[in-house]
């Protein structure tokens, strides 16, 4: 009988059912707009309603949630610390000039610090928020145990305090990894490719269960560590309907306008895109003059944005960065950016053309698929990614790095699509689909539920 079990049955619970008790370690939580945040928020309400006492230990970034014992903790260090600072800084000093000011004396006073300790861990900043989840853990253990230790993310350190409170508590622990730490194909070589290796290869080792969010990026894992054995599992993460009433209504506009919705970077570029619409303006021309473009969280990449003047494309692109919570309504970013989805005639959904494409699906797509709007996704290297959004009835365009090849290869294809899309605008319109999405966080968190009782005794 392990130490856990005999605190249970000193207390009955392995003759009597009882409430269990779980704690859950996230970093991000309740940060509007996070996809690590989103990924276990909208798990609570399934877990609360499946009658488990929560605890919760996260970042200090997120707003405080009443409906069950939630700690918000700084990070140890002084690189999380100062990161956490000016998020939180952000939200609270109005005065541009006062926040640098904040910030400038922060770190200034934080720079010894911080230059050892990229020396000495070179890895993200919030690692060291591992011990004052784990102390603060502890803690709270001594006044009530827990039956169950799940940590989720996002930051790593999330994982790392997972195991210390496994190993210090004798209590069962599930860590669930939203993206892979290691590049598909790669060799760790650099310090913190090597750290990130590391935490996987713990996770492996010592997890009673741990969760991927794609196929091929738990096998990749195991492949690395043997030691997984049956203890690796596939999760797709689903969200349920963001909508707490009615959907927003649906209006065609003058112009077919493709929303696109999320970060942008050097590997999550709109190069297809840019390259697909100038096919269309040399070959559709009046399908190119129809297509307007609303891209919502983030500015435009580089190369596109050179594509874009090169081609004569920038007049039909609207940037509306990132949306926050409107003060004057109470409205929070999210709900505004749901509306402005259901407001577009379809939605761009871009995957990238890096190598951990064939192991990450973005967590936008499951938001998308509750939008009934059409959707044109590229794929690169994911045959299971490209088989949610098919067997949905949306667009596909893929790609893939084998044989040398890249994004835009996805340009043809992708063209082809939005041409479909502006024929059926254009005469019978492009109206809800009517499909509810089939990948909820209900139904994750009853896969999850599934899991924990194999180790928690009743």
């Amino acid at each position: 009988m392990t130490e856990h079990q005999v605190r249970n049955a000193a207390s009955g619970s392995l003759f009597s059912p009882r409430r269990q008790r779980w704690l859950i370690l996230a970093h991000a939580f309740n940060m509007d707009g996070r996809a690590a945040s989103q990924t276990i928020t909208d798990k609570i309400p399934h877990l609360l309603d499946a009658g488990v006492e929560l605890v919760v230990l996260s970042g200090v970034m997120g707003a405080q949630d009443l409906r069950f014992e939630h700690h918000r903790l700084w990070s140890s260090g002084p690189s999380g610390f100062r990161f956490e600072l000016r998020h939180v800084l952000r939200q609270k000093v109005a005065s541009r000039w006062l926040y640098r000011l904040c910030m400038n004396l922060v770190s200034l006073v934080l720079l010894p610090a911080m230059l050892v300790e990229r020396v000495l861990k070179p890895v993200e900043s919030s690692w060291s928020w591992q011990y004052s989840a784990t102390r603060k853990a502890r803690q709270l253990a001594r006044d009530k145990p827990f039956d169950l230790i799940y940590s989720t993310g996002g930051a790593f350190a999330a994982h790392l305090a997972g195991r210390r409170l496994q190993r210090q508590l004798g209590v069962p622990w599930l860590a669930e990894i939203h993206d892979p730490f290691v590049h598909p194909g790669s060799v760790p070589t650099t310090r913190r490719q090597k750290a990130y290796a590391q935490v996987e290869s713990v996770i492996c080792s010592h997890a009673d269960v741990a969760i991927w969010f794609t196929q091929q990026a738990m096998e990749s894992a195991r492949r690395r560590n043997p030691q997984l054995g049956e203890r690796g599992r596939v999760m797709l993460p689903g969200v349920d309907s963001p909508f707490k009433g009615a959907m927003p209504a649906y209006k065609a506009g003058s112009k077919l306008v493709i929303g696109h919705f999320g970060s942008l970077s050097a590997t999550r570029t709109l190069t297809p895109f840019m390259h697909a619409w100038h096919q269309i303006d040399q070959n559709e021309p009046a399908t190119g003059k129809d297509l307007e473009l609303h891209i919502y969280g983030g500015a435009l990449d580089s190369t596109s944005v050179a594509l874009a003047s090169q081609w004569g494309l920038t007049d039909r692109i609207r940037q509306f960065g990132r949306i926050e919570t409107d003060p004057a309504t109470g409205q929070s970013g999210r709900d505004q950016v749901l509306a402005k989805m259901r407001q577009c005639d379809a939605l761009l959904l871009v995957h990238g053309e890096d190598t951990i494409c064939e192991e990450y699906i973005p967590s936008k797509l499951y938001e998308y698929l509750w939008m009934q709007r059409p959707i044109i996704a590229t794929v690169h290297d994911n045959p299971q990614m490209a088989e949610i959004m098919r067997g949905q009835g949306h667009l596909v365009a893929e790609s893939s790095l084998r044989n040398g090849g890249n994004s835009q290869n996805a340009a043809p294809e992708l063209a082809d699509h939005i041409v479909s899309l502006w024929k059926q605008w254009r005469t019978q319109g492009l109206p809800d689909s009517g499909h509810v999405s089939p990948y909820t966080s209900q139904a994750s968190t009853q896969q999850l539920i599934g899991w924990a009782q194999q180790f928690i005794a009743q």
